[in-house]
């Protein structure tokens, strides 16, 4: 009896040690996991001001030489990122600003500054280490790293409101406390006293945790990214892991034209709101169940829009009776749709404010349960977007060089990845060259030579490089220049042969560096130069494959599996949805000459590049500037890592929508505005526009 209950015991302590080594094991390879996955955030993307411009660096008129002016033997040509943070996240974020923002007030970078330089390690750490974890389970040096989808809208000064209140000291205040800053109604009558386990509930769901509040992001994903950024929020105010507060905005140049606050209304084309339900049973009942973004699987969802936005709704059959759609109090009514997978799409505007109702109008629909709210607020005032805007202004471009000798141009690019908007209530981390997407639009004349100077952010997680198509020789200088986090690697090539060429990052998995906005364009101009025209601009298209669906808000990831099945969330202009629109619409006026410098990113979709409402007087095709242009010309082929140059004069006032003519992907987020100011020219165009066509 002893030997056999010696038997079972010592079997019993052998399962609990094999247990014991199996949950160490495990518990350490999330944790590395996490920590990893954490330092591929970059404190590069914590400020949302720029670096002033390094002393003896030449302002941006350097670049260029004008005509009969002697040029220098070696002009400097460098941009430095705009570093941007992420939404915001940290508690007590009690802003009012709503998702649909029609404008931004974000600093532009300038293509004259040296590229930042990274922080510095604190003493006795090498770069990259983290500090030891405090005995809740947080890292405050990772959370550092989180702290940054929180820094847009929350200072650690004390006493320093931004969108969000001030977080400095945070532990032990109650909410709603800190002087001076204008709290929701929620959040004042809430009377919490913020300490590590109320701030982990708050930041898991803060409208659940705080029903009514304006915090507009949903939430940290993982409970080690909450324990992380609490040990941070914990961390002691003089501490070096505490110290992470952005640079201030340099002043603005004396004679500096300020950007237009309010961008021209948007043309039809790109609904306000996008709204997408199917008809089914639920609850034992008829019903609109929602599809895809805020409305996923609600049964009647609540319906919302600002007066005078246009809402596209499609309705699609989930169980093969008949339905339709209807909204009565907006004279908008869909066709009906009979059988199971049918769907039809109506556009209309809401006219009025107020709370209204939509319902199926087939007898006895409505009375079985189909029928939801549909809600129309006062007509919005302009607002600041909450998420840092990565997306570059199309008007981001140096001037023509002119004629002169060939010369060496320096280029300095860095690699940063950093957390910004890709679109309302929804970020993405983006790997980028200069804080921006796309990078620097760089312009040389053939014969140049240029010295690349390549820095990758210490805060980077990636090796980082760049191709240039421009380049004669391996790789396109990326056999040279893969750099290492916090590394820089320089190398000189001439240009050969005039043209506008794409530029990107070629370190494997060189598509997932495209996608995560590795991309640019590099004019080479021809010796005697291009025609000149009125404007310039700059204009990229690129392809972002995240983990969650369209339209999903939260913090997007990148999803490897979507990006080899070729199958992208987004389509998007100069980095972002609405990047052209709502935030950087493109403005000129009648009688005026444009330019437009067209590029594909990619790195997998072919354009099909269209103004609707224009005609291209002049087409380089292929972004070749050696050949004669082809001449009225409506739409252009562009193939991923390819570019064009597109010039037409503009001849009657309105909105003209840039697009991608594969017109499907406007539902994915891809469309821009040309907006042009001038009088009318009945000659040409002589009708009234309707109402809300955005003309």
């Amino acid at each position: 009896m002893w030997n056999r209950l010696r038997d079972w015991y010592l079997a019993l302590i052998g399962i609990i040690v094999i247990a014991g080594g199996l949950y160490i094991a495990s518990h350490s390879g999330s944790t590395d996991g996490a920590l990893k996955e954490q330092s591929k955030q970059t404190e590069a993307a914590s400020s949302s001001a720029e670096t002033p411009k390094a002393p003896g660096a030449p302002d941006q008129k350097s670049l260029q030489t004008s005509p009969g002016a002697q040029a220098p033997s070696t002009t400097k040509m460098s941009s430095a990122p705009v570093a941007s943070s992420a939404p915001p996240t940290a508690a007590e974020n009690d802003t009012s600003a709503s998702h649909n923002h029609p404008a931004a007030n974000t600093p532009q970078t300038n293509v004259a500054q040296a590229p930042t330089a990274a922080p510095a390690s604190r003493p006795g750490q090498t770069a990259g280490a983290m500090s030891a974890p405090l005995a809740g389970g947080g890292d405050p040096a990772a959370g550092k790293l989180v702290f940054r989808k929180c820094q847009v809208c929350h200072s650690l000064e004390p006493g320093k409101d931004v969108l969000g209140p001030s977080l400095a000291g945070i532990m032990g205040r109650k909410s709603g406390a800190e002087q001076n800053y204008a709290y929701s109604p929620a959040m004042k009558d809430a009377n919490l006293t913020w300490d590590a386990k109320t701030l982990d509930a708050y930041l898991e769901d803060p409208q659940k945790f705080v029903p009514g509040n304006k915090m507009p992001f949903p939430g940290l994903k993982t409970a080690q990214d909450r324990a992380d950024v609490v040990a941070f929020l914990a961390a002691p105010a003089g501490s070096a892991v505490a110290q992470t507060q952005p640079p201030a905005a340099p002043a603005q140049p004396p004679g500096a034209q300020a950007q237009p606050n309010a961008p021209a209304p948007i043309a039809a084309y790109v609904p306000d709101a996008r709204y997408t339900v199917r008809s089914g049973i639920a609850e034992g009942r008829m019903v609109y169940i929602g599809v895809g973004g805020a409305i996923d699987g609600k049964v009647n969802p609540v319906l919302t829009a600002a007066e005078g936005q246009v809402v596209q709704l499609t309705l699609i059959n989930g169980e093969g009776a008949e339905h339709d759609i209807v909204f009565p109090d907006q004279d908008a009514k869909s066709p009906r749709v009979t059988g199971k997978g049918a769907s039809t799409t109506i556009a209309f505007r809401a006219t009025k404010s107020g709370d209204f109702v939509y319902f199926c109008s087939v007898p006895g629909h409505r009375q079985a349960g189909m029928e939801g709210q549909f809600t129309v607020t006062p007509r919005l005032a302009p607002q600041t977007v909450v998420e840092a805007d990565i997306s570059r202004e199309p008007t981001d471009l140096p001037p023509p060089i002119g004629k002169r000798d060939p010369q060496t141009v320096r280029v300095d690019l860095l690699a940063a990845e950093v957390e910004g908007r890709l679109a309302e209530g929804t970020t993405f981390g983006y790997w980028t060259f200069n804080g921006k997407v796309p990078g620097p639009f760089i312009r040389i004349r053939v014969g140049d030579t240029v010295d690349i100077h390549l820095k990758n952010s210490g805060d980077s997680a990636m090796m980082h490089s760049v191709d240039f198509h421009a380049t004669t020789g391996p790789g396109g200088g990326a056999a040279v220049l893969q750099v290492e986090p916090g590394q820089e690697k320089a190398m000189t090539w001439k240009a050969l042969v005039p043209g506008l060429y794409v530029y990107h990052c070629a370190t494997p998995m060189v598509a997932e560096h495209i996608a995560n906005g590795m991309y640019g364009l590099i004019l080479v101009e021809p010796a005697e130069s291009l025609p000149k025209v009125d404007r310039e601009f700059y204009v990229m298209q690129g392809e972002i494959y995240t983990d969650i669906a369209y339209g999903q808000h939260g913090s997007a990831e990148f999803s490897v599996e979507k990006l080899l099945d070729e199958r992208p969330e987004y389509f998007v202009l100069n980095g972002s949805v609405g990047a052209l629109s709502k935030l950087h619409p493109l403005h000129a006026k009648v009688g005026e000459t444009v330019r437009i410098f067209f590029g594909v990113g990619g790195p997998n979709f072919t354009s099909s590049f269209h103004v609707i409402g224009e005609i291209f007087d002049r087409v380089y095709a292929f972004g070749g500037a050696m050949s004669k242009p082809v001449e009225g010309i409506q739409t252009v082929s562009v193939a991923p890592g390819g570019a064009v140059i597109v010039d037409f004069k503009l001849q009657v006032p309105g909105n003209y929508t840039i697009v991608d003519h594969a017109l499907t992907r406007l539902e994915r987020g891809l469309a821009g505005i040309l907006s042009v100011e001038g009088p009318p020219n009945p000659d040409i165009y002589n009708g009234q526009a309707m109402s809300g066509m955005g003309h």
